[in-house]
């Protein structure tokens, strides 16, 4: 397998708003975003809920942009007092921010269709930091935009999905993480050190059990375990297979 297809890009979410940290908003934003990146070969490596103020929006940004691939941030592009995403990034960027003439455009047409008008507050969602190119919103008009490696984007769950939709065939992918799940049929407390000892040695997959209650057998396990390799996948599928074989058979001999 050629080092290209093994190239590991990752990425980091960022979630701005008060409302998401107060409670009164429930985010439905993460697992989407998570599913969607690592069905095209993107890790998400980090994910981070900041409030509206311009400081640690700015601070939160500069690390996570510095450590990875890409950063997505959503809320804050809104038309009021509080959505302060777009100043942020500018700053964090170091540059000016101004009303973005296709911006303008876009909203103007978006509007007409409905009978409203391009006022002040409107007006700050075409507000776009210099050197940013725009991420098209099917759903409502209002702009995202793309400067550095940094996508923003709206909180709406429906706009940000038709964001993401537009970005996709742009974004950079690596090697997709493959995986499989094995049904353990034993409790995970009676596997914990042996998962342990096969996850240390093979460094370069990731190994997680996830408990459940059987109504039939009671207390189980799922392993799920993750290569981006096929071929290491199955040659650690086969290890945890023959573990859980003979502890199945060790826990039989003990009753």
């Amino acid at each position: 397998m050629g080092s290209a297809k093994l190239e590991i890009v990752t990425a980091a979410v960022l979630v701005i708003g008060d409302e998401i940290l107060s409670g009164r908003t429930k985010d439905k934003n993460i697992g989407y975003i998570a599913d969607f990146l690592t069905a095209i070969g993107i890790d998400l490596k980090e994910v981070r809920v900041v409030p509206d103020e311009e400081a640690t929006i700015v601070s939160a940004l500069n690390a996570l942009r510095a450590a990875y691939t890409y950063v997505f941030t959503t809320g804050g592009i809104g038309p009021t007092h509080d959505d302060i995403t777009a100043d942020s990034v500018a700053k964090a960027f170091g540059v000016g921010i101004d009303v973005h003439p296709e911006a303008v455009t876009i909203l103007k047409e978006r509007l007409a269709k409905f009978g409203s008008e391009l006022n002040e507050a409107r007006l700050r969602m075409a507000r776009i930091p210099h050197g940013a190119s725009l991420v098209a919103n099917r759903i409502s008009g209002a702009p995202g935009f793309w400067i550095g490696n940094v996508i923003v984007m709206a909180g709406v769950p429906a706009i940000m999905q038709a964001m993401l939709d537009e970005v996709a065939p742009r974004l950079k992918t690596g090697a997709k993480l493959l995986s499989v799940t094995i049904r353990a049929d034993v409790k995970e407390g009676d596997v914990g050190y042996e998962l342990g000892a096969i996850a240390k040695a093979y460094p370069d997959t990731l190994i997680g059990s996830y408990p459940f209650f059987d109504d039939a057998l009671g207390p189980n396990t799922n392993i799920v375990v993750r290569a981006r390799d096929p071929r290491r996948l199955k040659q650690v599928a086969a290890a945890v297979e023959a573990m859980l074989a003979a502890v199945r058979k060790q826990l039989a001999g003990a009753r």
